[in-house]
């Protein structure tokens, strides 16, 4: 019997020091055994590695930054569409979710799929609606103040101790001494992803990840815990571990029907020296380390291709511990006219 062949669009491809998903997102969807498939890169840069790397996009086009609207997202990927016959969608990044999600009528009348949460859930989780949603379902969160100027830094010191967290409305987070270093943030952050900058109580502990996939109906078809081992410059996991935690399970199994989520997603934890759990962010896609799930058994880019186009899904229920990950930077060749041919025609 003959497998399906779908085409599905990812973007993500960035895969540099702070990568997104997108690459270990195809790596893993090209491991299943339940179709064939034909990947669309969807890129915002020429030089996002995954356009260049063999066995990843079988044709990449570029598409518009998030910050020039739906309209244009959807005249993109309608002329796409119209080219390659577009099965699913899956994106991989925070700022781009806005859009694909409220596109998403849009792309049922053109026969394209997607697996991503409604708009109101995905507010209800974002950093600015993080902690109301600790409180409404008993989360531990960690205290959180929002900056809409830098003359409302002073204010914070009688809130919180030093150090904070200082983190932006999508990316990036960092760890300020005192008022000054706040200060420095701040205007950083609010440059790059504008305002609020938000400040986050410091919890001192175990920084965990969980990378995860939800049903939509509150069930949780796989999670995976893993414990970073590198960490780089701007905090993140260049190798990290499979760990076994019961604890960790039940609580992404219980944010899963608390929120009943639809899509990857991955808890960032803090576990305390009295083994609290503190839910620090909520990341509404895939982790850059989601192949890894796939090695350890458990291949969540694959389910949610399955779970998208009704293909039947059972909840998996055990992974091998001790997979781990270790990134690498090399060298990948190619020649000029290939960049030539994205940079110039948008496609390759």
């Amino acid at each position: 019997m003959s497998k399906p062949l779908f085409t599905i669009g990812v973007t993500g491809l960035n895969a540099i020091d702070s990568p997104g998903s997108g690459v270990g997102v195809i790596r893993a969807i090209r491991d299943s055994q339940d179709f064939e498939v034909r990947i669309i890169g969807l890129v915002y840069e020429s030089l996002e590695p995954g356009i260049y790397m063999e066995g990843i996009a079988d044709k990449s086009y570029m598409i518009p930054y998030p910050s020039a609207g739906r309209e244009s997202l959807l005249k993109r990927l309608a002329y796409i569409h119209e080219k390659e016959q577009l099965d699913l969608l899956i994106p991989n990044f925070d700022a781009e979710l806005y859009n694909f999600i409220s596109l998403g009528p849009e792309f049922r009348k053109m026969n394209i799929r997607t697996f991503m949460p409604s708009l109101s859930k995905l507010e209800s989780i974002d950093k600015l609606h993080l902690h109301e949603f600790g409180e409404k379902y008993g989360y531990k969160i960690p205290k959180t103040h929002f900056l809409s100027g830098p003359s409302q830094i002073e204010d914070i010191e009688t809130d919180f101790d030093y150090p904070v967290v200082v983190k932006g409305k999508f990316y990036e987070a960092y760890i300020a001494h005192n008022a000054e270093q706040v200060t420095g943030f701040f205007h950083k952050l609010n440059a790059k992803w504008g305002l609020p900058v938000i400040i986050q109580e410091f919890i001192k502990g175990t920084e965990i990840d969980i990378a995860a996939l939800g049903d939509g109906n509150g069930k949780t078809i796989g999670a995976i815990p893993m414990r970073k081992l590198y960490i780089t410059d701007k905090g993140k996991a260049w190798s990290g571990i499979v760990i076994d935690d019961p604890s960790l399970l039940k609580l992404t199994r219980k944010f899963t029907r608390d929120s009943r989520w639809k899509g990857g997603f991955e808890l960032e934890i803090m576990r305390t020296e009295k083994e609290e759990l503190y839910i620090m962010e909520i990341n509404p896609r895939f982790p850059a380390w989601i192949y890894t799930t796939a090695a350890a058994g458990q291949n969540l880019p694959a389910s949610l291709v399955n779970l998208a186009m009704g293909l039947p899904v059972s909840s998996f229920r055990k992974y091998e511990v001790g997979t781990m990950f270790v990134r690498y930077a090399w060298d990948n060749i190619t020649h000029i006219r290939e960049f030539e041919k994205i940079s110039n025609y948008g496609e390759r």
